[in-house]
């Protein structure tokens, strides 16, 4: 795959962060329409990550568009056929989440560093992992998917701003700020177990 014009990246990159924008809006929002506005972004942002050699980010973004369509599903759809609650989860469940994403996130970054080009390949492999757990949690309507996005998006402002991708980078801090604003948000509209 021949590597995309830098000139039509930066027009794509604006076209998948607009996208993205509207879709965390939204699920900071706890609103359903998250899922489908995300997925544009999705497509978008897999042609702007290769183009910077950010694979672990590309693989990503396939990653978020099949989990996309099935989170659209699950908060529709839920338990019983009922819209799914914002929960918490158990420290038993973040404890394993945390030694398999550490232990995922080294082997996963080896094998960037190992085998192809990538840029960065540890610092974005945490991203992919910690955005891995951040959607899964998403998608059962975990508080501390927050969490996660906020780890996330520390880690990608820097990133993102040494390959130039620096409109991703700037979206991003506001990503972060959306996370905390979220979080407070979400404890609001937890359901107790």
């Amino acid at each position: 795959m021949l590597a995309p014009d830098p000139q039509a990246t930066s027009w794509t990159e604006i076209a998948a962060n607009a996208a993205n924008v509207v879709s965390v809006l939204l699920a900071g929002c706890n609103s359903v329409h998250t899922w489908w506005t995300g997925l544009a972004g999705c497509v978008l942002f897999g042609y702007v990550f290769y183009g910077a050699g950010l694979y672990p980010d590309v693989t990503l973004q396939v990653f978020y568009v099949v989990t996309g369509v099935l989170g659209w599903w699950a908060w529709l759809h839920g338990e019983r056929g009922e819209e799914l609650p914002v929960r918490r989860s158990s420290l038993r469940f973040l404890a394993a989440c945390g030694a398999i994403g550490a232990a995922t996130a080294l082997g996963y970054g080896w094998l960037f560093r190992s085998y192809t080009s990538a840029y960065a390949p540890y610092l974005d492999s945490l991203i992919v992992v910690f955005s891995v757990m951040g959607q899964l949690m998403l998608m059962a309507r975990r508080i501390e998917s927050w969490w996660c996005w906020l780890v996330v998006n520390t880690i990608a402002v820097p990133l993102y701003a040494s390959r130039a991708l620096n409109v991703t980078a700037l979206v991003y801090v506001g990503f972060w700020v959306n996370a905390v604003v979220s979080l407070v948000r979400w404890r609001r509209m937890v359901v107790p177990a």
